[in-house]
């Protein structure tokens, strides 16, 4: 692509060439006594005028690539045009062309060098014309070089504003881009960690309790059918309640929304604690409950959120490393904090804090979401989870 607007550039100075010698050379057949004369002496030869022309011509050729060694060349041209005391019209146009590329292709400090020193032709030329002929002569000399010098050197030096202006804000939308681009990467990342994060809270949970309770129920030697179907009915509901919840997730997912017109899941939260303990009561755990939380809490959505998540993975825990053991869940508030703390026996021989860990750091990430803490560790014989999180005032008062 850039080898091609290199092609077509040169294509466009070459023409440029032509179209200035064909003009020229037209300008003086057609109009001859239109030019810039410096004395009443003989015509000078056409051939003479033409052949300079074509040299300023081909100096013309670096008005994109090294403008100024082009407009040097024409100024040499110029100076000899003056000698023979004729200047044709299509030389000052291609002089003010070749101003106005070296304004606007050279560099700043070229193009600033090109401006001043053309200021200082103009008022030299007009300082002269004032001292020989005049102020009249001095005033239409400057009028003259104005016209046919400082209009491309103000052309060349708006036209190179508006370009930097240009290339600065398609710098800073491609910044912008950059910059929105990173944010949506890092959006998505952390919208699949907390997928992932829920995928193993929620569903592993669920999952987990489903084959703890079934295994149990495989194992039991003469079973009796009362608590079979106690722990059918605690499977079941626990996979009514994973289909929920990964149902959830998918509509969440949807792209555009549209679906088959189902209620979304409420945001689990401590008013499904019931279900959650008789749930893993189901696993054969023995779950003693205390709740000495003050009233009804209306805690914000996130924290409730938090709050049963972090019970429903420290319960799946008890279940997967200490089947059957006496679990202790105690949930209080103090001094605007919702602490929650989960005991429960550990297994003889079983390694303390045993698993791949997931668990635990899912526990971490839901508390510091929120602003709070965890701390997670065996303790004197029993392993101990801890969470603290804040409750902001306005929900603390609603108490």
């Amino acid at each position: 692509m850039t080898g091609w607007l290199h092609e077509r550039e040169r294509l466009e100075d070459a023409l440029y060439v032509v179209g200035f010698f064909l003009l020229g050379v037209l300008l003086y057949l057609i109009v001859p006594e239109v030019a810039i004369r410096w004395n009443d002496g003989p015509e000078p030869s056409p051939w003479a005028l033409l052949g300079l022309l074509a040299v300023a011509a081909l100096g013309h050729t670096q008005r994109r690539v090294r403008p100024v060694l082009g407009l040097a060349i024409a100024c040499g041209v110029l100076l000899a045009m003056v000698q023979l005391g004729s200047v044709p019209l299509a030389m000052m146009m291609l002089i003010g062309d070749l101003l106005y590329c070296s304004v606007l292709y050279s560099s700043e400090r070229l193009s600033w060098t090109v401006a001043g020193a053309t200021v200082a032709v103009a008022g030299g030329a007009g300082l002269v014309s004032l001292v020989s002929d005049g102020g009249r002569a001095a005033v239409l000399v400057i009028l003259n070089l104005g016209l046919v010098l400082a209009v491309p050197v103000l052309w060349g030096r708006e036209v190179r504003l508006h370009r930097g202006q240009a290339d600065a804000e398609r710098e800073r939308a491609e910044q912008a881009s950059r910059m929105s681009e990173l944010d949506r990467a890092a959006a998505v990342a952390a919208e699949r960690a907390r997928m992932a994060r829920d995928l193993h809270d929620v569903i592993a949970g669920q999952l987990s309790g489903i084959a703890i309770q079934s295994e149990a129920a495989l194992n039991l030697p003469d079973p009796d059918p009362a608590v079979l179907r106690r722990v059918l009915q605690s499977v079941r509901r626990d996979s009514v309640a994973s289909l929920a919840e990964m149902r959830t997730m998918i509509g969440l997912l949807r792209a555009d929304g549209a679906g088959d017109g189902d209620p979304r899941t409420a945001p689990a939260g401590l008013d499904r604690l019931d279900a959650l303990v008789e749930s893993a009561g189901g696993t054969g755990l023995r779950i003693e409950v205390d709740d000495a939380r003050g009233g009804a809490a209306e805690l914000p959505a996130a924290v409730d959120l938090a709050a049963f998540r972090i019970v429903q993975e420290s319960l799946t825990n008890a279940a997967k490393h200490a089947p059957a053991s006496r679990v202790r869940l105690h949930l209080g508030d103090h001094d605007g904090e919702l602490v929650i703390e989960i005991e429960n026996d550990l297994m003889p021989g079983a390694p303390a804090g045993g698993g791949t860990g997931t668990g635990l750091v899912g526990l971490h990430e839901r508390a510091v979401a929120v602003g709070g803490t965890v701390t997670a560790g065996p303790d004197g014989g029993r392993w101990r989870v801890r969470a603290v999180l804040p409750v902001p005032a306005a929900a603390g008062a609603s108490r």
